[in-house]
């Protein structure tokens, strides 16, 4: 009996510390099927006047976008899906 495999890594939104107000995801910096790093900047966050910045879990592929640009988000909400490196679903 195959063993189910574990969830991809995911993007997930951080929690910025500023109950109450809203959150976009304004920006993608890393387009769909491109190879990261783990560090490198993916998304922009947008939080009143801030932007933040949001990070590669894993150096790998993003796989899939979960959500798209001037989406509201939540702290805690996964945005993106990675394909860690060497994990290929190629034959």
């Amino acid at each position: 009996m195959a063993s189910a495999s574990p969830p991809p890594p995911r993007l997930v939104v951080p929690d910025l510390g500023m109950p109450g107000t809203t959150i976009f995801l304004s920006l993608w910096l890393v387009p769909e099927g491109a190879a990261v790093i783990e560090g490198d900047r993916v998304a922009e966050l947008l939080c009143g006047a801030a932007t933040v910045d949001i990070e590669a879990p894993v150096t790998g592929r993003l796989a899939r976008k979960l959500v798209d640009e001037d989406d509201v988000v939540t702290p805690g909400m996964a945005v993106a899906e990675f394909e860690p490196a060497g994990e290929s679903g190629e034959s």
